[in-house]
């Protein structure tokens, strides 16, 4: 005890990664990176555990570019359909059918209307017209022979749910009604609107199952909703109706949680979905959201080996062999890339959306659900609890190789635990939270003590103090030998900012009245590039030059570059409202971004040197500050660094060839952070990409169609101004299959 209250300072460090982890385990503080990478554990242990072997029960008749080369484009007519069902029960003696598509409009691609209009109109008088379209009628409603094909037969019906108020087609019957929840509060995801088949077909096919995903915040399919809500109702998925319809209809019920450890007592919502037969309860563990992992069992696709895939094309036309596909359970859906049925998976970035269902399917008939079940937050924190207060209690008395021992063993053992329960009983577990919280209260504890002297803190300071940031200069002095002025080749994002106006002020201010503005402007811009961690370059006239990623480096230096341009920006337009009320003339703003190779390091000579940056690279940025004022906005970027700063809303300007590049250049500007853009400017910058590609198509007229409604769109924009003479000039010239588009600009 007595060694413990001398290192208390030190446990009191190492606990504070704990309360952190405590905090975002029981959600009183979301950290977004601990979920991240708590997806990222989750992928990395399904690819690692997948069987990847060959479920022979399920056969996916898949809509590939084959079919559609020789069927044509989707959709068919459902003569062709009712073909597909016919063979695959007939002749292939099929198990069950389901549909991952949906036939929410009538097929009138036979004609038969515009022949009944005829019939009754035209050529009513016209002999035997009538009868022979009479004789023909059946062979032509295509939706009367779909809809006689499915009848009395296992096939569910494939429909989605939408948050849009729209109800389209004949919706099955609700599996569960509000009553049946005793008043409890469950979490189901619900939805305003809905597609589904027609009554012609619904009415014959009753069962249909929602083919909705549950795709998380970085767009990965990870679960399938079992059950959804629409309008106080509860609706089945495709795969779960599947099921039911292979296992005899079992009555769907919810199963509410027991009481169990780690706080499941106070859970509101379900444990799972129960199936109730006479001959006994299934009980589908499901997480707050009534949905259910999908537990894949390799890459996915034809070539994936978890399925056999057969294309519609030889089921239609009958080149398999009668009873291949004998009590298989078939699954209609598609691979071809134009029918966007593909989604981003923990396995393949290209994956099949049918082929989410079958696994779901499988997982059900082998019993291996994978599942969050309701007492993980309960989980996580006492396992928090264990690994924090060993960790704060034991690493002080520790030797360094001791305490990198013991926090290895105690990871070891969170690893080890969390992996049993996942292969073992199918938990999925939080493991993230605690994993970050070791290693950084090894981090704390070991680094406790270890303060920078105040020497190496004064000589880095002396070095780069002029340069850059004082918040940068405290992390160098952490690790002094890391930094030095030697010149070295390191991708970087420069800036180059350029203040309009200041020459005619110049000619009606005093030359001290001029100082005195022209610091107070600069050190604005300067403090926004100094909280946004840029380097000061140097200052030339009315110019300031920095840059982002040296000293320090800074692995998303562009982003804070692209942040910073705008913050300045807005500066700028504050500075101009107080210049309004004093009567001071406004001033503009011009900058260029790019991001690229450099040289950075101390330069210059004996006399006078600046830790600066130069290269190709450094030119283009220059350049496109100059080009800022050709498109009559206040910021032009490279698309290099447009690629590296994703997270922002950006509008393409032109392809540009700038003086000493013969490579023409995407530049951009960048508008806002892309999350919560506003609707209007989001349908602007999409009428703006089609313009382009209509201009750099030399499709004059569609150019001028789409200009008129981004000019209602934004009257005032100079941009759209440019554009518009631009096309009205370049219409009097012929076509040029040569030409690519760009602008070129041949001064500086």
């Amino acid at each position: 005890m007595g060694s413990l209250s001398r290192h208390w300072p030190r446990i009191a460090v190492t606990l504070i990664p704990l309360v952190f982890a405590l905090l975002h385990a029981t959600g009183a503080l979301h950290l977004g990176v601990l979920q991240r990478l708590d997806d990222i554990i989750y992928d990395a242990r399904l690819r690692a555990t997948m069987p990847r072997t060959l479920d022979e029960r399920i056969v996916i008749v898949d809509i590939d570019e084959k079919s559609l080369d020789e069927i044509g484009h989707w959709p068919w007519g459902r003569n062709r359909v009712a073909e597909m069902v016919d063979e695959l029960f007939d002749r292939q003696q099929a198990s069950v059918l389901g549909f991952d598509v949906v036939f929410a409009e009538a097929d009138e691609s036979s004609g038969l209307k515009r022949l009944r209009q005829l019939a009754q109109a035209e050529l009513k008088d016209q002999p035997g017209f009538v009868e022979r379209l009479n004789q023909m009628q059946a062979s032509l409603d295509y939706d009367a022979l779909l809809a006689k094909s499915l009848q009395k037969r296992p096939v569910v019906l494939g429909y989605y749910f939408t948050g849009e108020t729209q109800a389209k087609g004949v919706l099955p019957a609700p599996v569960m009604r509000r009553s049946e929840l005793q008043g409890r509060p469950i979490r189901f995801i619900g939805w305003s609107g809905y597609g589904a088949n027609i009554e012609q077909l619904a009415t014959q096919a009753p069962m249909a199952g929602f083919f909705n995903p549950v795709v998380d915040s970085d767009g990965v399919l990870r679960a399938i909703p079992l059950l959804s809500e629409y309008k106080g109702e509860y609706y089945e998925a495709l795969s779960l109706a599947m099921y039911r319809l292979l296992v005899g209809l079992p009555e769907v019920a919810p199963g509410f949680p027991r009481e169990k450890f780690f706080g499941s007592r106070s859970y509101g919502g379900l444990e799972s979905v129960l199936l109730r037969h006479p001959k006994g309860t299934v009980a589908i563990p499901v997480d707050d959201k009534v949905s259910s992992l999908v537990p894949f069992r390799g890459a996915g696709g034809v070539s994936g080996g978890s399925y056999r895939y057969v294309s519609a094309a030889d089921v239609i036309g009958r080149r398999l062999p009668p009873g291949s596909l004998k009590d298989k359970i078939i699954l209609v859906g598609t691979t071809a890339q134009g029918l966007l049925d593909l989604r981003a998976t923990p396995v393949g970035e290209a994956y099949p959306g049918v082929e989410a269902h079958a696994n779901v399917i499988s997982g059900l008939l082998d019993g291996k659900v994978l599942f969050r079940p309701d007492y993980a937050v309960g989980y996580d924190a006492v396992v928090l609890l264990l690994a924090g207060l060993t960790l704060a209690f034991t690493l002080p008395l520790l030797s360094a190789t001791r305490a990198v021992l013991a926090s290895a063993a105690v990871i070891a053992a969170l690893v080890s635990l969390n992996v049993y329960l996942y292969s073992a009983e199918g938990l999925v577990l939080p493991l993230a939270a605690a994993l970050v919280m070791c290693i950084t209260a090894f981090a704390l504890n070991m680094s406790y003590g270890y303060f920078v002297e105040s020497r190496s803190k004064r000589e880095l300071a002396n070095l780069f103090g002029t340069y850059v940031p004082p918040e940068l200069v405290d992390e160098m002095v952490k690790d002094p030998e890391a930094y030095s002025m030697k010149a070295a080749n390191k991708e970087l994002t420069v800036m180059f900012c350029d203040m309009r106006g200041f020459t005619k002020m110049s000619e009606r201010m005093e030359p001290t009245q001029l100082q005195e503005l022209l610091n107070a402007v600069f050190n604005r811009l300067t403090d926004i590039i100094s909280s946004n961690r840029g380097t000061i370059d140097k200052y030339m006239g009315d110019c300031v030059m920095a840059f982002w990623g040296a000293p320090v480096d800074i692995p998303h230096h562009a982003p804070l570059a692209v942040k910073a341009a705008i913050e300045m920006a807005g500066a700028v337009r504050q500075i101009n409202e107080e210049h309004r009320a004093k009567g001071i003339p406004e001033i503009g703003i011009g900058i260029g971004l790019n991001t690229g190779t450099m040289c950075v390091g101390d330069m210059g000579s004996e006399n006078r040197r600046a830790y600066t940056v130069i290269g190709d690279a450094v030119n283009l940025g220059s350049r496109l500050e100059g080009l800022s004022k050709a498109y009559g906005v206040e910021i032009v970027a490279s698309e290099t660094t447009r690629k590296q700063a994703p997270d922002f809303a950006w509008q393409e300007l032109d392809r540009v060839r700038v003086k000493g590049k013969e490579q023409a250049v995407a530049i951009y500007r960048p508008l806002a952070p892309a999350a919560g853009l506003e609707r209007p400017l989001l349908d602007e910058l999409k009428a703006w990409g089609a313009f382009l590609r209509a201009y750099r198509a030399q499709d004059w007229e569609q150019s001028d169609v789409l200009m008129l409604n981004l000019q209602r769109m934004n009257a005032k924009k100079y941009l759209y101004e440019l554009y518009s003479e631009r096309v009205a000039s370049m219409r009097l010239l012929p076509f040029d299959p040569e030409w690519d588009g760009a602008t070129n600009f041949e001064t500086k």
